[in-house]
């Protein structure tokens, strides 16, 4: 697939303050592409220099062949920028914003009233249409700005926190309509919310104190997790002293006991290569008579890692 963004070393420093520090990344056409990290990290100082709002100190960024100094009309043509915060002009309605972002964005006429019909249709923005924008929801005044950054049709799409304060019903909606234009666009979600890595992004990189921390698909980075693999096993509590001896089924690094409930006792054991132990242990008890009722094993959590990769953590 094109490569649509291309980040080179891409670096911004505020007088002593280095926020961005030599960022290298390319999203291709089709990827929804995560942009995680803790506040303060570098998320937002970087999608501002890929959509031209903010000139890097150091390195190079380009959109769809564009590059951000040389030729940011270029870019802007090319890029739906969701921004921190509301859309400006609250005195405006939510149909005459949008139709004066049409207009700047050069369409007129028909194809004006074409594109916003169908932008409104498309974030479901017609109960509000007539309203002014100060007077709009939280959520509203995002789908608002989100409307805006898609009023262009544009292949490249950088979205800051697109569902912050949308109830759980829009919050459904903006991610089926951003999985629907992930097919040909290049999309950039900055966002604190893990579950929406894995309900919308097909891979994920994680910044912390301006530098590349992690980047992979979900999955790859939930395989980080110290829990990654984690086995649970429930057995009957007559069987309780002979798990003991589970320990001594190679890659099995540590045993727990996590509750005792009618007659079951249940144990997690881990692996300190993350390796799946389900193999292994089920042929261990098998071997020795041991039933058991429950053999689950755990993924990982995207909390973790995330806490680990950006605080430092060995284990991630």
């Amino acid at each position: 697939m094109a490569e649509l963004i291309k980040l080179d070393g891409l670096t911004k420093c505020f007088g002593e303050l280095l926020a961005v520090d030599a960022v290298s990344l390319s999203v291709e056409a089709g990827q929804v592409l995560g942009f995680l990290g803790p506040n303060g990290a570098g998320k937002t100082t970087t999608m501002r220099m890929v959509a031209g709002f903010m000139e890097p100190t150091a390195g190079s960024a380009s959109v769809c062949g564009h590059d951000v100094i040389d030729d940011p009309v270029g870019v802007r043509r090319n890029i739906g920028f969701l921004p921190e915060g509301a859309p400006t002009y609250g005195d405006m309605t939510a149909r005459s914003y949008l139709e004066f972002i049409a207009e700047i964005r050069g369409f007129d006429g028909g194809e004006k009233r074409r594109r916003v019909r169908r932008i409104v249709e498309m974030v479901a923005l017609e109960g509000v249409l007539h309203q002014r924008i100060e007077t709009l929801s939280k959520g509203f005044k995002r789908r608002v700005g989100l409307a805006q950054s898609l009023l262009h049709d544009p292949p490249v799409l950088i979205l800051d926190e697109p569902t912050d304060g949308l109830d759980p019903n829009q919050k459904r909606h903006v991610r089926d309509l951003i999985r629907e234009m992930s097919a040909e666009k290049a999309i950039v979600i900055s966002t604190h919310i893990l579950e929406e890595v894995d309900a919308v992004c097909d891979r994920a990189v994680v910044i912390g104190k301006g530098s590349l921390k992690a980047d992979g698909t979900p999955e790859e980075l939930r395989a980080r997790a110290a829990g990654h693999n984690a086995l649970v096993v429930t057995v009957p509590q007559a069987h309780t002293a002979a798990m003991d001896a589970v320990s001594d089924v190679p890659e099995v690094a540590s045993i727990d006991r996590l509750s005792e409930a009618e007659g079951f006792v249940r144990f997690r054991l881990v692996s300190d290569k993350r390796k799946n132990l389900a193999p292994m242990v089920s042929d261990w008890l098998r071997g020795r008579s041991i039933p058991f009722d429950e053999m689950l094993v755990e993924r990982g959590s995207l909390d973790d890692v995330f806490h680990a990769i950006t605080e430092g953590d060995s284990d991630a």
